[in-house]
């Protein structure tokens, strides 16, 4: 069938149109590709025993040194900072479905050669490609599922994204407990973790033709007839799994101008402040998550706890990650987003310095869990807030630049860590985390705008 709807409110029909199984069946699709990327954030610390046996050290000094450990993370967030500040406009310039596709691929390709090497250098610089396609990936995703989602349910379908894409760390913690002690077939259980971690390029050859085009993109680039094809399409879609037809688009609905996006856009009058907003909590919300995640094991047995109860621990967190996004989800469309991320924020840093003076075994487990619960809660609604600030000409390069701001304090944050820790223990560290969270309140409060429910056309005009 048919749309008689005039070509101009392509993006009034699609922010017209219900909650139905579709959107969720596209939004997991996407999810499927952030999973694979987020599994490769959870995987070097399962794998890290495997490669420091034979490949790396965990003794080598120096940021030049190609076999450390320390120089196999540092590759992989040079890689991602690199994709983000640089070649985030590749998603603007050719589409959010292509770029789902050929960033995965080149993830899943340097990954799968990386569980075949044993050179330390070679390896690093595998990584560096990995770290590469991933930063282009989750910026894109963030974008297309944004662009392609009706105005009233986008949060929700942007959580749920998130809540799906962090099942990866406890599916990769859980196949590094199974298999890295072992060799399979010849190859080191680390290896089959990563070659695990490389099927998400034979899924997203098979699921990309499920997926359409953002009508969004499309027409922002002037191409109105293949806009207009793609969303009679969804329309089609969702109008069969309803049975009946669908409501009228709504005729104040605003439209885009037709136009290039440039990259200094981003710092414009109408844009300036959400640039500095997003910047400074990409910046601050890096030195949470890695200052948490990473280093409360350590912490945990420099304050005499036994390593298997700072084990036992992180297990329990990274089973918390999902039900911290799920919070995000039941709660994306009924509090207004900036104020979820100041709560959040404001959670964090109480329950962080809360958990640095806990000496018992459940009150660290508590107030551990809530940090988790808040951090998670902050990632899911995070990302559906970014990605609603600027037009879709510009959307994936503003994402990108502001997202490089977190590469760079998770290079610097671990050597901040190791100082406080050692001079002012544990309630240094999450003292600074503290401070972190407060830049994020200040900063949300002050220049973030609501966002609930509106069009995308209406945010970013």
């Amino acid at each position: 069938m048919q749309s008689d709807q005039p070509m101009c409110s392509i993006l009034a029909r699609l922010d017209r149109l219900p909650p139905t199984r579709y959107f969720v069946q596209l939004v997991a699709l996407i999810a499927i590709g952030g999973w694979f990327e987020f599994y490769e954030f959870a995987m070097p610390g399962g794998i890290s025993l495997g490669l420091t046996q034979h490949i790396f050290t965990t003794t080598s000094v120096g940021m030049l040194a190609w076999n450390s450990f320390a120089s196999f993370l540092a590759s992989f967030f040079l890689g991602m900072f690199v994709g983000a500040f640089v070649f985030s406009w590749i998603s603007d310039r050719f589409g959010r479905r292509s770029t789902f596709t050929w960033s995965m691929l080149a993830y899943s390709v340097a990954i799968f050669l990386t569980a075949f090497q044993s050179s330390a250098m070679v390896i690093d610089g595998l990584r560096f490609i990995a770290g590469f396609g991933i930063s282009v990936q989750l910026i894109n995703n963030d974008s297309f599922i944004a662009e392609i989602t009706p105005r009233r349910w986008r949060g929700r379908y942007m959580a749920f994204s998130i809540m799906v894409v962090l099942t990866s760390g406890p599916v990769a913690l859980l196949l590094s407990w199974l298999l890295v002690p072992h060799r399979i077939l010849g190859l080191d259980g680390w290896r089959w973790i990563v070659i695990i971690g490389a099927l998400g390029g034979v899924f997203v050859l098979f699921i990309r033709r499920n997926l359409p085009e953002s009508p969004r993109w499309l027409q922002s680039r002037g191409r109105h007839a293949e806009a207009n094809a793609a969303m009679e399409r969804m329309e089609a879609r969702v109008r069969h799994e309803l049975g009946r037809d669908l409501p009228q688009p709504d005729p104040e609905h605003v439209e885009p101008v037709v136009t290039r996006g440039s990259w200094h856009e981003m710092f414009s009058p109408l844009y300036r402040r959400r640039t500095i907003m997003l910047s400074l909590f990409q910046f601050s919300q890096t030195i949470a998550a890695f200052g948490f995640i990473t280093w409360v094991p350590i912490m945990l047995v420099r304050e005499g706890f036994a390593i298997a109860h700072s084990l036992e621990f992180t297990a329990t967190i990274a089973l918390l990650a999902p039900v911290g996004a799920a919070l995000g989800l039941i709660f994306a469309e009924r509090i207004e987003r900036k104020w979820q991320l100041v709560g959040t924020a404001i959670g964090i840093g109480v329950f962080g310095l809360l958990f640095s003076l806990a000496r018992t075994n459940w009150s660290i487990l508590l107030c551990g869990a809530l940090v988790s619960l808040c951090m998670n809660w902050m990632i899911a609604i995070f990302h559906p807030y970014a990605a609603e600030l600027f037009p879709t000409r510009i959307r994936a390069q503003a994402l990108g630049f502001t997202f490089s701001w977190s590469r760079v304090s998770s290079i610097l944050v671990g050597y901040a860590i190791t100082f406080l820790l050692a001079a002012h223990g544990t309630v240094g560290v999450f003292s600074m985390i503290a401070i972190a969270m407060l830049v994020i309140v200040l900063a949300v409060w002050i220049m973030g705008p609501t966002s609930n429910r509106q069009s995308l056309e209406v945010l970013s005009r």
